[in-house]
């Protein structure tokens, strides 16, 4: 059953609303395409946060507006086999930063000024996923 802004789980109770909004939504996704709700829910919320923190105000006044329970279907492989799914840490030269990636995922998860940072980031998502972090050189990025 889809949540939704009168029936979310505990967890998201005291957060901010759009950041509340955004959780259930990205939790919402996450279930429709096979994901448990005990690994969804937490990494939603870790999401959530990290979305508002750079979020404009007008996305945040869209999310406000947004049906949380309106989803595409996803194309192909369900996403939900990136749940087990390695975090990799390396180095993007485009864009001279840092990046945090699921292996065999079609988008980075973000992009980090220092090693350090996305090393940090990527733990974080492997505790979430429990799987394990790979941490490449400048070198090895290439």
């Amino acid at each position: 059953m889809p949540f939704d802004r009168r029936d979310y789980p505990v967890s998201m109770k005291n957060l901010d609303k759009e950041v509340r909004d955004k959780a259930i939504d990205i939790a919402n996704a996450m279930i429709e395409e096979g994901y448990d709700d005990d690994n969804a829910i937490p990494i939603a919320i870790s999401q959530a946060k990290d979305w508002a923190a750079d979020a404009s105000t007008s996305e945040l006044k869209k999310i406000r507006k947004k049906d949380l329970k309106d989803h595409d279907k996803p194309y192909g492989k369900s996403a939900a086999r990136l749940q087990d799914s390695d975090v990799i840490v390396s180095y993007n030269y485009d864009k001279k930063m840092w990046q945090v990636e699921s292996k065999g995922a079609s988008q980075v998860e973000g992009y980090y000024d220092s090693k350090k940072e996305a090393t940090h980031r990527a733990k974080e998502i492997a505790d979430n996923k429990q799987s394990k972090v790979i941490t490449r050189t400048k070198e090895e990025s290439k």
